[in-house]
């Protein structure tokens, strides 16, 4: 797996709101945080379906969400990577 391909796919994704889309980069048992929330550390939801409705109700929440300027770096060594 090319881990810097698959991170610029996953934010095109993500800017064309593309929840399908999105969701194949999940696993069943995923887990997302998010910073902002109820609780002091944020939100955190588990599992494929909640990590989805938290997407839905963040895209209609922020219609013009865009995630521009990204950054990807991978950790070759440990088959890692994240972005900014």
């Amino acid at each position: 797996m090319d881990i810097r391909s698959t991170l610029k796919e996953l934010c095109e994704a993500f800017n064309a709101h593309d929840l399908d889309r999105i969701m194949t980069f999940f696993s069943d048992d995923c887990v997302l945080e998010m910073p902002r929330g109820n609780d002091p550390w944020g939100s955190r939801f588990e599992g494929k379906w909640n990590v989805r409705e938290a997407l839905a109700t963040r895209f209609e929440g922020l219609p013009d969400v865009h995630y521009g300027n990204e950054q990807h770096f991978v950790d070759s060594d440990t088959e890692t990577g994240i972005s900014k």
